[in-house]
């Protein structure tokens, strides 16, 4: 047996090889590592994950010091003031917060199904010559710019909805109990629902990805064996794969989320950039987004400044709300299967 021993090392590591007499060759075994580079990397990869943390509470921190003085003057009333008034420096960040929440959930109220009907379509009803290219359009939409979504809903998306679905809407649910409201006024064509389901199409696509991918780490085995006890697609679908994939699907979920939250182009062809309050759906209104994106490099004076920055500051807690309840939906859950178990 011959030991070999590599220059440059720390403590000298060694490599052994056995030589056969039996004419198959040299038969390498075992390399140990050196030990600092194992100290190396666990400190490399630690560093890389504070990094992260560190940017986000640098994130806001920055967002509170820029938004101090609004913080100061208005304190928690300026979440809901709706008055707007830059010359008058009177600021409320109600209305852009309402069109941000309301255009968010409508993009939601549509993506999400649409999202769930085609990942399962491609993963369990596609037939296998439609299943690549349908899932290299799906693909293909995500990777469009929002500016172009925006562009194409103002010249191409809005004349139609103004000529043909808002008047239906209109007519059909207008006078409707309960949600009459929410479809009244002139057909415009621009509005918070138009903002919506443009919204909702750019989420479909990141949503899509992240359930399909889900869905194809469930193993095979368990679908035949429910499909083999003579359950349905829906009963393999509801109660093999999504419990087996419920943290994807919450996370697909949250990430189409968090796009609508903070998409601002799109949103500022379509939404109207009106600072009104309206409870028609039909009716122009604003965003956070939108806001800094119309107002950000017009703003004079330091508090008209700071109101801008507090949206944005707004808009970062609303995001992390929002993530830190799907955490707790997810340990929730989790603690119900143990409960069960």
């Amino acid at each position: 047996m011959s030991v070999m021993t590599l220059p440059g090392t720390a403590d000298n590591t060694t490599i052994e090889h056995s030589m056969e007499t039996s004419g198959r060759g040299p038969t390498p075994t075992r390399v140990r590592p050196a030990k600092w580079m194992d100290v190396a990397f666990e400190w490399l990869t630690k560093s890389f994950a504070f990094l992260v943390f560190s940017i986000l509470i640098a994130i806001l921190v920055s967002l509170a010091i820029g938004s101090a003085q609004t913080l100061e003057k208005y304190g928690f009333s300026f979440i809901w003031s709706s008055e707007w008034d830059p010359v008058q420096e009177k600021f409320g960040a109600l209305i852009p917060i309402f069109g941000t929440l309301t255009t968010s959930f409508i993009a939601m109220l549509i993506g999400v199904p649409v999202s769930f009907g085609i990942a399962l379509f491609l993963t369990e009803l596609s037939p296998a010559w439609l299943k690549r290219p349908l899932g290299t359009a799906i693909e293909l939409l995500a990777a469009i710019p929002s500016i172009i979504y925006g562009m194409w809903g103002l010249f191409v998306f809005v004349p139609l909805f103004q000529s043909h679905v808002q008047p239906l809407l209109i007519k059909g649910l207008g006078d409707a109990p309960l949600i009459g409201a929410l479809f009244q006024g002139p057909p415009m064509g621009i509005g918070m629902m138009t903002a919506g389901l443009i919204l909702s199409i750019m989420v479909i696509p990141f949503i899509t990805a992240v359930m399909r991918d889900v869905f194809e780490l469930v193993p095979p085995m368990l679908k035949e064996s429910a499909y083999g006890l003579g359950a349905s697609t829906w009963e393999v679908v509801w109660k093999v794969v999504l419990p087996y994939t419920k943290v994807g699907v919450v996370g697909g979920i949250m990430l189409g989320l968090g796009r609508a939250l903070g998409e601002t182009m799109a949103v500022t062809f379509v939404i109207g950039n009106a600072n009104r309050l309206s409870s028609s759906l039909m009716a122009p209104g604003n965003s956070i987004a939108s806001a800094l994106a119309n107002e950000f490099t017009e703003a004079v004076g330091d508090r008209y400044f700071s109101a801008l920055i507090e949206l944005g500051l707004i808009l970062f807690l609303i995001t992390s709300i929002v993530l830190a309840l799907s955490k707790f939906l997810l340990m929730r859950l989790a603690r119900q299967e143990g409960a069960r178990t």
